[in-house]
């Protein structure tokens, strides 16, 4: 993936794409009042992004907070969670539809066994 270039997610990883997206939106036009991403929260989007993309489980890749990875740095992590903590309830006005996606489909799937490396030859 190139600098500037967003990956191409396809199913699950394409709703969970979409769902932090939203997040973030919601976020910035809440906390900033901005009706585009201000250049703090596109940085979020960007670094959310390039996780996702590498995200070890792939299309069975569990929420974030299930996971036994933790792939975003410290950092990161905390300005994810502070999105998600002010646009999480908000996401039933704004996006109803992946808010019950997220909240009864994805939060109840298990979480999947991480996938073993080959052993170098």
């Amino acid at each position: 993936m190139q600098l500037g270039e967003q990956p191409a997610f396809t199913g699950r990883l394409a709703r969970e794409h979409e769902l932090v997206q939203a997040m973030i939106a919601v976020h910035c036009r809440d906390a900033h009042g901005s009706r585009t991403l201000c250049a703090s929260c596109a940085e979020i989007a960007r670094y959310a992004d390039q996780r996702l993309a590498r995200c070890p489980f792939g299309a069975e890749k569990p929420t974030c907070a299930k996971c036994s990875v933790h792939c975003y740095r410290p950092d990161m992590r905390e300005r994810v969670r502070q999105v998600m903590r002010s646009s999480g309830p908000k996401m039933l006005l704004y996006h109803p539809w992946l808010a019950f996606l997220h909240e009864v489909v994805d939060v109840r799937r298990r979480t999947p066994e991480l996938p073993r490396k080959r052993a170098a030859r």
